[in-house]
């Protein structure tokens, strides 16, 4: 009996804005992305793409005589983050190909570079559709082949497009990929084929099916067999007419009605459950039909019996006398997909692939994790990030992609930080360390000594002595309790005994903030009547320091380090 092959699986992926739907809409010749929110992908979505509408789109295949035997594409249309590049199956990723889409006169933006991460961690084989080429002034739609028409356009017109993908293979080679148009190249394992191309006129989009068909029949034939036993990926559980179910890809082996099937889990011990009815996506289509069996690899909405637990990006295949064994290959899958570390920042995701995309991301920029989990931000999570203020205060920190926080969260000292997209909240998170190493760094350097300069209010005078206590304004830097101050000629004043806020004693008070101020041993008429000004007693040792990490200081703390210098110098002379 011949060994059937399946569809192979192709994400669709890019920055956002590039084009990823309305390329897929460019081989599906529909028009989804007009009723997407904003343009913009706003979920996961998949397309049963048949071998009949390959040959219908793509006339170059039978013109070449070339012999199909692949029955398909199942096309993975993702939102523009890289995490749902990161979809897993057993063993590896759940995409056999992918298509990255780019914008031809934008090149590599921070979307595009993290799915090249990503594609990469994951050794997935990809192509690039070149986009928007009709974007370039003067482009003419050629009718020959595409290799023609690149180079038939105008001298103006072929310089643009030559500077922009010689520009665009230069950003990928610093990413660590070769490349070349796809008519250029001999050797498809070293190079990455580039298919020049316009989602809008559909120029290209020919040459993309017949690259991504040449790629799967030559590279993929072991990897599309299928086997026995059907396993698939959740992808989402969803509302439809007030039901629950389950969206999901089956990438091996037949699902049926009635199979009993057991589904990974995040804390090792997985999820037993029934498949109560089935439905498998259309052809060419967004709407569902009932089917007793569907095979791999398609798209389908799954009604179970239980879907407690049941978690986005969580492998499931079906029982068949060897639950023991598929738990201990689950525990394991899961378990590589979280490699943690002692210490390190807790983060939170909407689903495995996100997780597991998250921490590949955060590995790269050197930052350690301590914990992981799938679901919104909650009180555990805050108490794990308070324990983190007592061992490095740069980890107490949460991040949350794609995830909500539980409401009433009282945060305190932790700051979490959340985001739709992974560069953005990686980019927010390393924004926030550095300014809080920033603070840490200010805090030790302000433990040792302090800059502050602050104005008398006269008119707010409490006490004249045994202690004075009036008010004062902080013009720049902080004053604490225990302070030692000098006046602008440079004579001790006293040590600052006590501050007070709106009738509250304080430790301390910064720039901008009026309080009153009790010195022990000071008569505020006889020492402090003609006094405007205050200042932190400073040693030439401090002010050395100060200066040395002079890029920690504010600019009115660097004017007043400089007033109390050249009191010090007046007062030396």
């Amino acid at each position: 009996m011949k060994t059937q092959i399946r569809q192979p699986i192709v994400t669709v992926a890019g920055h956002v804005d590039h084009g990823k739907t309305s390329l897929l809409d460019a081989f599906r010749g529909s028009s989804v992305q007009e009723g997407e929110a904003g343009g913009i992908t706003q979920k996961i979505s998949f397309t049963k793409y048949p071998l009949e509408q390959i040959k219908k789109a793509c006339p170059l295949i039978e013109k070449q005589g070339i012999k199909l035997e692949i029955p398909g594409f199942l096309f993975i249309d993702t939102p523009g983050h890289a995490a749902f590049t990161n979809l897993r199956k057993r063993g590896g990723s759940l995409a056999d190909l992918a298509i990255l889409v780019v914008n031809a006169k934008e090149g590599i933006k921070p979307q595009t570079a993290e799915v090249l991460q990503i594609l990469k961690a994951n050794k997935t084989p990809f192509l690039i559709a070149f986009n928007k080429i009709d974007m370039f002034s003067g482009w003419k739609k050629q009718e020959n082949s595409l290799k023609e028409s690149v180079e038939s356009q105008a001298i103006n017109v072929s310089q643009e497009f030559q500077e922009s993908i010689l520009t665009f293979q230069g950003n990928l080679q610093e990413h660590g990929f070769n490349s070349a148009l796809y008519y250029e190249i001999s050797d498809f394992t070293k190079q990455v084929a580039i298919v020049p191309c316009s989602a809008r006129t559909k120029e290209g989009i020919p040459e993309l099916l017949l690259v991504l068909c040449g790629l799967s029949e030559k590279f993929l034939r072991e990897r599309l067999k299928l086997s026995d036993t059907p396993k698939g990926v959740i992808l989402e559980i969803k509302k439809t007419k007030g039901l629950e179910n389950v969206e999901a890809i089956i990438y091996d082996g037949v699902i049926k009605e009635n199979d009993e099937i057991i589904v990974a889990s995040l804390n090792g011990e997985p999820i037993i459950t029934k498949v109560r009815s089935l439905e498998e996506i259309e052809p060419l289509s967004f709407k569902y039909k009932n089917t007793k069996e569907a095979k791999a690899a398609t798209g389908l909405r799954m009604h179970l019996t239980s879907k407690e637990g049941i978690l986005s990006g969580m492998l499931f295949q079906k029982v068949d006398n060897n639950l023991d064994k598929i738990k201990e290959v689950f525990k394991k899958e899961v378990s590589g997909v979280l490699n943690l570390d002692k210490n390190g920042i807790i983060i939170k995701a909407d689903s495995l692939g996100s997780l597991e995309a998250l921490i590949t991301l955060l590995k790269q920029q050197n930052i350690n994790i301590v914990k992981a989990g799938i679901g919104p931000i909650g009180k555990v999570d805050l108490v794990s990030a308070k324990a983190n203020l007592e061992i490095n205060s740069l980890d107490s920190v949460i991040i949350g992609f794609n995830v909500d926080i539980e409401p009433d969260l009282k945060k305190g000292k932790v700051k979490i930080i959340t985001d739709t997209v992974i560069y953005k909240l990686i980019e927010n998170l390393q924004k926030w360390r550095t300014e809080r190493q920033a603070e840490i760094e200010k805090e030790r350097l302000m433990e040792l000594a302090t800059i502050c300069k602050l104005e008398i209010l006269h008119k707010y005078m409490f006490r004249n002595s045994n202690p004075a206590i009036f008010g004062i304004r902080v013009l720049s830097g902080r004053v604490r309790t225990g302070l030692p101050l000098i006046n602008e000629k440079g004579e001790e004043v006293a040590r600052v005994k006590g501050l007070e806020l709106e009738k509250e004693s304080v430790n301390q008070a910064t720039e901008g903030q009026e309080v009153a101020m009790s010195l022990p041993g000071t008569n505020f008429e006889r020492q402090l009547k003609e006094t405007k000004y205050l200042y932190s007693a400073l040693s030439d040792k401090q002010i050395k320091e100060f200066k040395k990490n002079s890029d920690l200081l504010s600019s009115s703390e660097l004017n007043t380090l400089s007033e109390i210098e050249d009191i010090k110098k007046k007062t030396d002379s």
